[in-house]
């Protein structure tokens, strides 16, 4: 039996004009097709636009748990902790390890339970991390393994990733989903820069002797309450949301699968995993510069990386729409080459300002990698399936479906690399005492994804040759 909302409630304006759609309790809305025109023009883009408003909240908090540790690591020894480099390293890198892995699981619950529903539940989960740390941090006596179980548990911020994707890609037809999906992810991914810009202001505002480190779990509390209620008033379900455990079998099967996340473990695994180390490698390589006295209160430019490396990711894809994806991706790779080149030069410069320029060139390279990367995914798939135009054909239902679910493993998979690179940092550190030699390998990985890629997507004779890839 159908059931329409009360004039009070906000999707009856929404679904009463979008031709033959059907609401039922919980939110939940039938017929959703967001390919007809006279749906979509009737109020269908309306309802897309709301969710796509509390989704992109909601990831974005889920963005600022993931990287809290990144940046309360550097003020542990403050406050009274004793952890060595390794351990340091473990407590930035962990959040990232579980985070990567969760993503699989979560690309399935939006079919499972509902966006709506979700998004209120994965928010939720939110409170879980933000309590533990504000807990802990609180007292220097706790167990270092009982923070690396807190630290893992920011992981599930990571996850949310997968999900709101997912859940976005459902509600947008497919000639605006490139567009929907850009601001969801650009609005998740500039949630690790806030983390870094607000935690150092909020700790030290008002503090006298000491910091007041707990405030950089609770301070997100309210914020993550709003974006729970905000999914369960704003937000909806749509029966036609489907899991496509085929078309993600069919996708593991697929070589190109494998090479593209590759080169996507390059460009946003160094993206987040550059964001989550880049507080620790200021405080020691420049200490005097790791915080700024604003006021009473702190700021550190950390968050100046993950702020140029979301912001650029956008022209990644635009650019790749002009020029193709792989070129894009290839000069990516080459600039992050130079970069990370150039931050081992300046490191024994002792120049800080240098040294910040030449990681934010790192960081917009790589923001723009992730982007084109990202939008090298359909072409390869499509040309994969025999279209003669890969980059305005997005191929058959089959191929189309396939893609779709690569999209998130891909992203899954990429999300590795935020544990790897700070781990190899970490290493780099405590067995020689300094991180150049991470540093060079990561020049080394470039230039390697540099060449698979113009090898196997822009040299003549391949199978992708005459395809804007």
């Amino acid at each position: 039996m159908t059931h329409t909302e009360t004039p009070s409630a906000p999707l009856v304006t929404d679904t009463q004009t979008a031709p033959g759609l059907v609401t039922r309790p919980g939110r939940w809305i039938d017929n959703w097709n967001a390919e007809d025109p006279a749906q979509w023009e009737g109020g269908g883009k309306q309802i897309a636009a709301r969710n796509l408003r509390w989704s992109i909240f909601a990831e974005f908090l889920g963005f600022v748990i993931w990287q809290l540790w990144s940046i309360v690591v550097v003020s542990l020894p403050a406050v009274g902790f004793t952890f060595d480099t390794g351990q340091i390293f473990w407590l930035i890198s962990i959040p990232s390890l579980v985070g990567a892995t969760l993503r699989f699981p979560y690309s399935f619950m939006v079919p499972k339970f509902g966006g709506r529903n979700w998004t209120i539940i994965s928010a939720g989960l939110l409170l879980i991390p933000a309590t533990g740390l504000a807990i802990c941090v609180g007292h220097p006596e706790t167990p270092f393994g009982v923070m690396l179980a807190i630290a893992a548990l920011a992981g599930l911020g990571g996850g949310n990733f997968a999900s709101s994707m997912s859940n976005i890609t459902y509600f947008y037809p497919q000639s605006k989903k490139g567009w929907a999906l850009g601001l969801n992810a650009a609005g998740g991914n500039l949630g690790a820069s806030v983390a870094q810009l607000v935690v150092p202001i909020a700790i030290t505002i008002g503090a006298a002797a000491t910091l007041n480190l707990p405030l950089a779990g609770w301070i997100w509390i309210p914020f993550i309450l709003l974006a729970m209620w905000g999914a369960y008033r704003h937000m909806d379900n749509l029966s036609s949301a489907k899991a496509d455990f085929s078309a993600s079998i069919a996708a593991l099967r697929e070589p190109h699968l494998w090479i593209l996340a590759l080169l996507y473990i390059g460009t946003f695994g160094s993206f987040i995993g550059f964001a989550s180390v880049f507080p620790k490698l200021i405080a020691d390589q420049f200490p005097d510069f790791s915080t700024f006295a604003v006021g009473s209160a702190s700021i550190s430019l950390a968050f100046l990386g993950a702020l140029v490396g979301s912001l650029s990711r956008p022209y990644g894809g635009r650019l790749a729409d002009r020029f193709g994806g792989a070129r894009v991706t290839m000069a990516a790779f080459a600039v992050m080459a130079i970069g990370a080149l150039a931050v081992t030069w300046t490191i024994g410069m002792n120049n800080f300002w240098i040294f910040l320029g030449c990681f934010l060139l790192l960081f917009v390279a790589g923001g723009v990698g992730n982007g084109s990367t990202y939008r090298m995914i359909p072409s390869v798939f499509a040309a994969r399936s025999g279209v003669a135009d890969a980059a305005t054909d997005s191929g058959d239902v089959s191929t189309q479906r396939k893609t779709a679910a690569s999209l998130g493993l891909i992203s899954a998979i990429g999300a590795y690399g935020g544990f790897v690179i700070p781990q190899m940092l970490g290493f780099s550190k405590t067995s020689t005492g300094d991180y150049t030699s991470a540093l060079n390998m990561f020049v080394v990985a470039y230039v390697v994804l540099m060449i698979v890629t113009g090898l196997v997507y822009l040299r003549r004779g391949s199978a992708f040759s005459g395809q804007r890839i």
